[in-house]
């Protein structure tokens, strides 16, 4: 989780130099920018190929393993709730969202928005895995480098349920259950720690410095933490330009040697960053892949997926295409799938009595104002000017390279004062929806919602546009074009007649700084700014694209 470290020192390319001497470590020659082994260009070129990246949604810092012939991912999530989704797949892929792993984030009054913001905390670099002896996923994280939470469930839907606190803040953890299952953590930012958990996960028996990364490298973090044919291996991301890995033959404590597994490389997104920071995973025939993360803002981090070999002294090599991560690969040999993947895009009623898990909530809910049955019920949560400090902001994913949000909204139960609609949600933000004043309902477009680098609002908002509204329904649309490098615009609409969609305001320039970490969001809303009372109901949303 590189929360630290200014753009310019991620781009630079750094020459690294071998170093002797270490106190708990050796610098080998790099595996050459994982180069040593280029793909075989007439395979990549096959009707059976898959297009990078592989999910065009923000899902960072992946940990990602396989289970009998089933893949599962787990990313960072910050301060959305529920957190750490849990991806499923057949094929390293195609992906769902299969559930949360921190079904609440019960960390504090601020991940409330109560008294305080949890925004660009909560859940950052984290780990999933699975332990055949009880056939249980465990999921492992620091908190505000406070403490450690331990969560664990028999199904990766859920349900999940907090089995421990650890004192230790396993900073960007990776978990490792080993061959004879005894669990051991690898964590750490430059200075690498392993630490054994007791036999029953809940408790640290012991933890020790494994590693400290040469001055010449500069930060490594990111663990993720492999027993591969009897070597221990430490899997590390140089923030955010660069992948290295950690070998050792004598066991989980090391000592450890290090070699560059890429630096610099070009990605699969055109204006995007340098893939890196996830994690390895064999497929049942025996193929390696490395799923990584590019950054692509203002979208986010998404991930993508290249092979990998190995060399005969056993150290992973990621196969290029043109000396890239490749555009294109060839599809994994996996069985065929038991089902199709619940797609990512598309229509949801709200139909049953809970959210799908594609949905995830700014801050913990005030589960007493809302509620699901075959629609979407908000009712206002907070009286507050600023949607930043509003509960019950609900938020979907933005589908790159460009996508589309519609809503239906019935807005009959509106009160005087409260403010409802369809938002494009960051550190800058600008909204479609309704305001109700003097018992008149408006249809308005509004931007200049802005937070400073502390993440406290500096702007609550101008309106820019109106229009009258007929009737109690409104169709709310907000188009976003996610390419990094690109216009990087948005733009808002409506439909009140149910015909034809009209053009509300001027586009919308998304902010693509880095620092907040997460892309743009699609939010359903609704807040007060006199008394609570007033509802809405979302009878549809569509993600769609073009």
């Amino acid at each position: 989780m590189h929360m630290s470290w200014p753009r310019h020192t991620w781009s630079r390319r750094r020459a690294l130099t071998a170093a002797t001497g270490l106190a708990a470590g050796t610098l080998l020659p790099p595996v050459g920018i994982i180069g040593a082994a280029p793909a075989r260009g007439a395979d990549l070129t096959t009707a059976a190929a898959f297009t990078n990246p592989v999910i065009w949604q923000d899902f960072a810092d992946i940990d990602v393993i396989r289970v009998g012939d089933t893949f599962y991912a787990s990313a960072s999530t910050m301060h959305y709730s529920p957190g750490a989704p849990v991806l499923r797949s057949y094929d390293l892929v195609d992906w769902e969202i299969a559930g949360h792993s921190v079904p609440v984030l019960d960390f504090g009054a601020k991940y409330d928005l109560n008294g305080g913001r949890g925004y660009v905390r909560g859940i950052w670099a984290s780990s999933l895995a699975y332990r055949p002896s009880n056939r249980t996923f465990y999921w492992l994280g620091q908190i505000d480098f406070a403490r450690t939470y331990v969560y664990t469930a028999t199904a990766a839907e859920g349900p999940w349920n907090r089995l421990t606190t650890i004192s230790t803040p396993y900073y960007d953890a990776g978990l490792l259950v080993d061959t004879d299952d005894t669990l051991y953590v690898a964590y750490g930012n430059s200075t690498i720690n392993v630490a054994q958990l007791s036999a029953d996960g809940r408790t640290q028996v012991r933890t020790q410095r494994v590693f400290t990364t040469p001055s010449s490298v500069g930060t490594l973090e990111g663990s993720r933490f492999y027993k591969i044919n009897g070597q221990y291996y430490i899997f590390l991301t140089r923030p955010a330009n660069g992948q290295y890995i950690l070998k050792s033959s004598s066991g989980p404590f090391g000592p450890y040697t290090m070699r560059q597994v890429l630096l610099d490389l070009r990605g699969p997104i055109p204006g995007g960053g340098v893939p890196h920071q996830g994690g390895l995973v064999q497929t049942r025939s025996g193929a390696w892949y490395y799923l990584a993360f590019v950054d692509a803002y203002p979208g986010g981090r998404m991930p993508a997926l290249a092979p990998v070999s190995w060399t005969a002294d056993g150290w992973p090599v990621v196969q290029l295409v043109n000396g890239a991560w490749g555009t294109t690969y060839p599809r994994p040999d996996v069985p065929p799938p038991p089902r199709q993947v619940t797609p990512m895009t598309g229509v949801d009623t709200f139909d049953g009595t809970a959210l799908k898990p594609r949905w995830e909530w700014n801050h913990n809910p005030d589960n007493s104002k809302w509620s699901v049955n075959n629609g979407l019920t908000l009712r206002t949560a907070t009286v507050t000017n600023d949607l930043y400090a509003a509960r019950n902001t609900l938020t979907h994913r933005i589908q790159g390279p460009t996508s589309t949000a519609t809503a239906e909204l019935d807005v009959s139960a509106m009160r005087d004062g409260d403010r409802a609609g369809l938002a494009l949600l960051r550190d800058s933000s600008a909204w479609i929806g309704l305001k109700r004043d003097g018992g008149v309902t408006r249809l308005v477009m509004v931007n200049g919602l802005t937070m400073d680098g502390n993440w406290n609002t500096t702007g609550t908002g101008v309106e820019v546009a109106s229009a009258r509204v007929s009737g109690s329904r409104v169709r709310l649309r907000a188009t976003a074009d996610i390419r990094p490098g690109a216009a990087r615009s948005a733009t808002f609409s409506h439909s009140t007649d149910g015909g034809a969609f009209v053009r509300l305001g001027p586009a919308f320039s998304l902010g693509n700084d880095w620092r907040f970490f997460m892309g743009y969001r699609f939010a359903l809303f609704n807040h007060a700014t006199q008394a609570l009372g007033g509802a809405i109901r979302v009878l549809r949303f569509e993600l769609s694209t073009p």
